[in-house]
């Protein structure tokens, strides 16, 4: 859609127009008494359900390079293309022309012209002259021809700075129509600018290093704590030709702004050292640290003197969490983690101070909510987008991107159409070449609106380039080079021009929010299983005496599951939220209760082990472990039914902790052993155990007693007895007594060795 109201630049001379549309009259006829006679001559039913192209789009026409894309007065202009028939028929004498004009006045005229797909007579550019063409004997249907046209460049006609339409075509005869027509056609546009200009636009162009999460919450117990990464795809993306390696080597010699996941510095950077990727159930060593080391290097080479944007850690979705997530504790607080360590990161890795200043939400699509959220995280300035932050004034030309939004908040509004021109497929080259030329030209056009009004455009192209995105956007900002019409500004000073009071201020309501960003928002449910991750964490982090192994990579992978990269990806993001939740779950089990057996007390009192077993690497502090009772009678530590003692492990080992207990009467006993935090959070799976109390009544022990007495009373009367035997003897005045029986043998049989049964046996 044109803007309201275009700034109408000057035009060419009325003789000069006149004479280019009789001349586009004049060839346009043939094909307008063609169109005629096409359906008296009998052409196919109109319901036949597949067409073959007909008229001027018979021939696909194709250019792919364009050079110079900015010409001088001194240049030659160089086209080339491929043309392929797409109809039913050879086409013969087909011959192909550079056409060029009329000049364009404002940036809606050059979306108009875009969008145009067949010839119009009049109004499509004219053929430059017979002198700069290619012809082709024949061209096969189906069959695809390459072509090269060269032109200087005053050979164009090219009157007033600004922007001229370039259209190539193809025209020729068919069996069916014997005359010559145009088959064929496609746009472009040449900005023309062969000085600079006095007026000039300041342009800012951001440059995003962003990839989706690969390292899991998962290391290795080794000191270094090796990092385990879901797969090795990051590294294709830093090899040479890789998307990352691309963004870092293209960037270097742009005047760009670099914007930044700090979670992509961190996970290179764990890439250059020792790491492991997951294999199915095990994980193999990565083999790829001197691409990681190689990237890294020539990065922080490349933005020692450039302007660094750090987005919080792992670029967590503003809008999910705003529209979605911010309702459930916790939420917000993971934000201003992942802004807080960003900062720290960049500076750690890159050696550079980056600004933090910045949030930039999924498309730079905003509401009230959205930024809201972004400001609480410690943002000042929001990068929305002009699609978004639409102009309700009508201005007749396009205003500087900053907006005071209120609160001391401003919105940095990127331009849309310059930010959406590389969205598309650019690994053809007739795209590629499409994006820049229309690039350049709307830039032109822009700069055109109002000559006396100096102003600062932003563009936030695609979040993640692909390879071939990146070299489009590239190859536009180098047809800026000279600054001829603009001229390069960072984002931090962008962010900082003086606004312009007749510009939008006024943030869209949340119902102006794209219904198809929405359904792409991570849901609540995502949030929820965050807050429970985190609620184990917190618990587990309270009793370790290594606290941060477990926090740092535990946290960052939190921040992870909240990443923009998981739009479209919802089941990827459920299965990462799952494998963090999982692996934090197998930790916290390594530190558990010893299964334990029933326990049988033979007195009143007794002592009870309980075992707590820690396999983790590192000690447990700060854990009680309680035992509880359904029965009254039987008491710990003569304090009741309930009883607590702290328990401290070294990594690797297990504790046995004692109870004393007490018990007043035979019976059974359900007792309940769970570890607990000391804020009293519970920890772990609860044990059950059973105590049997087998307690000795005095009875017994009254009947016992008696034998015993009885025993003693027998042996001191045999030895009376036996002595005055002897005395007698000796009286006799015989050495040598009547001979003696032996001891007798004891009446009980020997000790058992066989188990006791089942059970514990816990003696007093």
């Amino acid at each position: 859609m044109a803007e309201a109201a275009d700034f109408q630049g000057t035009r060419p001379s009325p003789a000069r127009r006149w004479l280019r549309r009789t001349a586009s009259a004049v060839l346009g006829a043939p094909l307008l008494a063609g169109l005629l006679a096409v359906p008296a001559a009998g052409a196919a039913p109109a319901a036949e359900p597949a067409k073959a192209p007909t008229g001027s789009r018979t021939v696909a026409v194709s250019l792919n390079t364009l050079s110079p894309s900015v010409p001088a007065e001194d240049d030659t202009l160089t086209v080339s293309g491929t043309l392929t028939n797409k109809g039913k028929e050879t086409i013969s004498s087909a011959e192909v022309d550079l056409r060029v004009g009329p000049r364009l006045s404002g940036r809606g005229e050059v979306d108009d012209a875009s969008k145009r797909s067949a010839y119009v007579p009049g109004v499509d550019p004219v053929t430059v002259g017979d002198k700069y063409t290619v012809k082709f004997p024949k061209l096969a249907k189906g069959i695809s021809q390459d072509f090269t046209l060269t032109v200087p460049v005053d050979k164009l006609g090219l009157d007033d700075p600004g922007v001229y339409q370039l259209g190539v075509s193809v025209s020729g005869r068919t069996t069916t129509t014997p005359y010559e027509q145009v088959l064929g056609i496609e746009r472009s546009f040449l900005p023309w600018q062969p000085e600079a200009s006095d007026s000039r636009t300041k342009l800012t162009f951001l440059w995003p290093l962003i990839a989706s999460p690969h390292v899991t919450a998962e290391t290795r117990s080794d000191e270094q704590q090796t990092p385990v990464f879901t797969d090795d795809e990051l590294a294709k993306e830093l090899a040479p030709g890789g998307r990352l390696e691309q963004m870092v080597s293209l960037g270097s010699r742009l005047p760009v702004t670099w914007v930044v996941d700090p979670d992509l510095l961190a996970s290179v950077a764990a890439m250059a050292g020792k790491y492991e990727v997951e294999s199915g159930d095990t994980t193999v060593p990565g083999k790829n640290q001197a691409v990681a080391k190689q990237w890294l290097t020539a990065l922080e080479k490349v933005v020692e003197d450039g302007k660094v944007i750090a987005l919080p850690f792992a670029d967590p979705d503003l809008a999910s969490i705003a529209h979605r997530g911010k309702n459930v504790s916790g939420t917000l607080s993971h934000l201003q983690n992942a802004s807080a360590v960003a900062a720290t990161t960049v500076e750690t890795i890159l050696h550079v101070k980056p600004s933090t200043d910045f949030a930039w939400p999924v498309n730079g699509a905003v509401d009230s909510s959205i930024v809201d959220v972004a400001t609480s995280a410690g943002a000042h300035n929001v990068i929305a987008r002009s699609d978004s932050f639409g102009e309700t004034t009508k201005l007749p030309y396009t205003p500087t991107a900053a907006r005071p939004i209120g609160g001391g908040t401003t919105a940095v509004v990127a331009d849309a159409r310059l930010s959406t021109l590389f969205d598309g497929d650019m690994s053809r080259a007739g795209s590629s070449t499409r994006a820049v030329q229309k690039f350049l030209a709307q830039t032109l056009a822009l700069t055109e609106q109002a000559p006396d009004n100096e102003r600062s455009i932003v563009v936030a192209p695609p979040r993640t380039p692909t390879v071939a995105q990146a070299q489009t956007m590239a190859r536009a900002l180098e047809g800026l080079a000279g600054n001829r019409w603009t001229q390069p500004l960072d984002l931090v000073a962008a962010a900082e021009v003086k606004p312009d009071p007749r510009a939008t201020s006024k943030v869209p309501r949340a119902s102006a929010y794209p219904k198809k960003l929405r359904a792409q928002e991570l849901p609540t449910q995502a949030f929820q299983d965050i807050r429970t991750t985190q609620g184990s964490l917190d618990s587990f982090e309270t009793i370790l005496t290594q606290p941060e192994r477990v926090v740092t990579p535990f946290g960052n992978a939190v921040n992870r599951s909240m990443s923009t990269s998981w739009r479209g990806r919802s089941l990827e993001a459920q299965q990462y939220r799952d494998a963090v939740r999982d692996y934090l779950q197998s930790l916290t089990s390594e530190v558990q209760l010893i299964e334990k057996s029933d326990v049988t007390l033979s007195g009143r009192s007794a002592t009870i082990p309980v075992t707590v077993q820690n396999k983790l690497v590192q000690g447990v502090d700060r854990l009680v472990l309680r035992l509880t009772s359904d029965n009254i009678r039987l008491k710990f530590n003569d304090d009741g039914s309930m009883a607590e003692l702290p328990v401290s492990i070294a990594g690797g080992h297990s504790q046995s902790v004692k109870f004393d207990t007490a018990t007043s009467a035979n019976g059974r006993a359900q007792v309940t052993a769970r570890l607990y935090t000391e804020d009293g959070t519970q920890y772990g799976e609860e044990m059950t155990f059973t105590v049997k109390v087998s307690e000795v009544t005095p009875t017994v022990l009254l009947v016992i007693a008696g034998g015993l007495l009885l025993l003693v009373l027998a042996g001191i009367r045999m030895y009376s007895h036996r002595k005055r035997a002897v005395a007698s003897d000796t009286a006799d005045g015989n050495g040598d007594g009547p001979e003696q029986p032996s001891d007798p043998t004891p009446d009980t049989g020997p000790e058992s060795g066989a188990p006791s049964g089942t059970g514990e046996k816990v003696d007093r």
